[in-house]
């Protein structure tokens, strides 16, 4: 059996995170990124950068590019970011979830507050790999280690991290959002179809709920399309200046409609990743309950 909190378990057990998530929470979103996530990213964060093409332009231009190749530009760096992220929020999020739930916080609050915090904790990691990750997209002709190597000389360690605010802001609303939507979804889908608030949701059903979730939480597109452009900027050696003003410039630029540019494939990107971190984590989780391979967790999903 594999114990669901590292440590010794105190008498309420809710102090310690859920180690079982570091093991699987690495192998999800690596199984997302390799599926369908990277053409998602690729497209999206071709749009965020290229803002005068349309949906379907961007994703031509793409393919015309590198054929279907060039829409996993960059996967090297997504895999390690992956792997890494994909521990980092298992941990943190389903950890603060679990804990809260068992102190008695309802279950949308608690997938908010659980989803900002593993958000948030994400960002460590993602800022130097989603910088080399655009860079790959907008700027293909440069090698991933040539990149590394101009963007060290350029700036040491910092450099890596143009757009951090706008990555710290989306990935807490990101997953606020995803985790938070999908819970209360979840709760008057028990309610609506079953009669019964603890009811048991069917696979399809917990899927619904995934893609609800993952469609309802890019609201927070803006937050992206800045991330995108600070990072474009910082790979280019030009000034990135604050969140803001990044914002600002894109306003200027293209009007307010700037800032929800490659909104389609983030709304694909966003029921994807909900699906597997979400959704497909639970199931996960409760098929090894099921099995006996790792005890329940008082307060429960």
């Amino acid at each position: 059996r594999f114990e669901t909190r590292c440590g010794q378990r105190s008498a309420d057990e809710n102090t310690n995170m859920p180690i079982i998530d570091v093991a699987i929470g690495p192998l999800i979103q690596m199984a997302e990124a390799a599926s369908l996530g990277m053409p998602f990213e690729v497209w999206k964060t071709r749009m965020g950068r290229q803002r005068t093409e349309s949906t379907t332009q961007a994703f031509a231009n793409i393919y015309k590019d590198g054929g279907v190749k060039a829409f996993w530009r960059g996967t090297q760096a997504k895999m390690f970011e992956s792997a890494t992220k994909g521990a980092i929020l298992m941990y943190a999020k389903e950890g603060i979830n679990d804990s809260l739930l068992a102190a008695g916080w309802q279950p949308g609050m608690a997938g908010v507050m659980a989803g900002a915090g593993g958000g948030i904790a994400q960002v460590s990691v993602m800022g130097p790999c989603t910088y080399l990750v655009t860079g790959a997209v907008n700027d293909p002709g440069k090698s991933m280690a040539e990149r590394i190597r101009t963007t060290y000389a350029r700036g040491g360690v910092a450099g890596f991290y143009p757009g951090g605010v706008a990555i710290a802001f989306r990935q807490a609303t990101n997953w606020a959002s995803r985790q938070g939507f999908t819970e209360v979804v979840r709760a008057q889908a028990k309610r609506t179809l079953h009669g019964d608030e603890n009811a048991k949701l069917s696979k399809w059903e917990e899927v619904g709920c995934g893609i609800t979730g993952g469609t309802l939480a890019s609201w927070n597109h803006p937050f992206e399309v800045a991330r995108i452009e600070a990072q474009s900027r910082g790979n280019a050696g030009q000034p990135v200046g604050n969140m803001v003003s990044v914002m600002r410039d894109i306003v200027r630029e293209g009007g307010v409609g700037g800032l929800f540019r490659g909104i389609i494939p983030r709304i694909g990107l966003g029921i994807w990743q909900t699906l597997f971190m979400v959704t497909g984590a639970k199931m996960v989780k409760e098929t090894l309950k099921e099995q006996g391979l790792i005890s329940d967790v008082k307060g429960g999903h």
